[in-house]
């Protein structure tokens, strides 16, 4: 009923000018009553409250925040990747624990989704050939990128079951550890091995969000799946020089995919986006990867960072307000 009543109120939508990535104003009117607000900077930060005429609050208007402190994102967004593995190397239990945790948590909506049907059951279908039990690590490779797309298809479905977040984002926290999990079970890895390459790819995944700015055009699971390709190659025995390499293979491969909001091709993108980081993995043991000489590859992973960061900032604007308009033009 009570849908049924919102549908009925008649809604107009506009797409606002020189305002943050973040910025909502909504202006309700019934009769001689109107009412005003203005989300800005966070989802859940308030930065303007109007009623009837009288202002209620008025705060700045905030570009989008961080879900570090300003410090501690100064830091991780201008790491190498050769700093980021250093500390990992040395990084206190605590640190190892909150991996170990929100692997265990991301786990369970991954299995499960795979038994249950949820939106394009992306997940459930991918690992229909495989089973629950990969008997190789390509089938292991293969069984990760589907149980990772299954517990997107069931966050993005709704289901109630909790995720752990990497960067404020579900999905990212989703593809930073539950392909990496199944990966590590098949390999019978040490839990001290499993968690620092857990940590790894968490860190990879906060440093390339502090630098592309967290509500970027720039699809949150290809940069989360940038840190996933570091975490197995960690897990397989690989070094600086075979993370360097496949950092810059997913940066040939995937740079560009758009985020056009949270929905269920989420789950299609992290499916992909995963793949390309087993692939990137492989490659890098192999001794392969693109060169300097690529389209935007850097000579190494962190002139691809600053490369990437450069697309996101100033090559994505444009884009941004291209996918809302087109969101915007099919509700008419």
């Amino acid at each position: 009923e009570q849908i049924a009543c919102a549908s009925a109120v008649p809604v107009g939508l506009t797409i606002g000018t020189d305002i943050p990535s973040l910025y909502i104003k909504v202006i309700a009117k019934h009769d001689n009553l109107s009412s005003v607000a203005i989300i800005s900077g966070e989802h859940d930060r308030f930065s303007y409250l109007e009623q009837n005429g009288k202002e209620l609050l008025n705060l700045p208007v905030d570009t989008c925040g961080t879900v570090l402190a300003e410090e501690d994102e100064r830091l991780v967004g201008s790491a190498s990747l050769a700093e980021l593995l250093e500390y990992v190397k040395t990084a206190p239990q605590e640190a190892l624990d909150l991996v170990l945790e929100a692997q265990e948590t991301n786990m369970a909506i991954a299995r499960h989704s795979l038994d249950h049907s949820y939106g394009l059951s992306v997940g459930r279908i991918a690992a229909e050939p495989i089973g629950k039990e990969p008997k190789s690590l390509a089938e292991a490779f293969c069984l990760g990128s589907a149980m990772a797309a299954a517990a997107s298809d069931a966050r993005m479905a709704g289901c109630p079951l909790p995720v752990i977040i990497n960067s404020g984002s579900g999905n990212q926290g989703i593809t930073l550890t539950v392909p990496v999990a199944v990966v590590a079970s098949y390999l019978k890895s040490s839990k001290e091995t499993f968690a620092r390459a857990l940590l790894l790819g968490q860190m990879i995944g906060l440093g390339l969000t502090a630098r592309k700015n967290r509500l970027s055009a720039l699809c949150g699971a290809f940069t989360a799946a940038i840190g996933t390709s570091c975490s197995l190659v960690y897990l397989l025995g690989g070094e600086l020089e075979e993370m360097d390499r496949a950092f810059n293979t997913m940066v040939g491969n995937l740079t560009g995919i758009i985020c056009d909001g949270a929905k269920m091709t989420c789950a299609l993108k992290i499916y992909s986006c995963v793949e390309a980081a087993n692939l990137a993995c492989k490659l890098a043991f192999r001794g392969l990867s693109p060169g300097n000489e690529s389209g935007i590859v850097g000579k190494t992973s962190r002139e691809s960072m600053d490369f990437l960061s450069r697309i996101s900032h100033e090559g994505m604007e444009e884009t941004d307000k291209t996918i809302l308009s087109i969101m915007l033009g099919k509700q008419s």
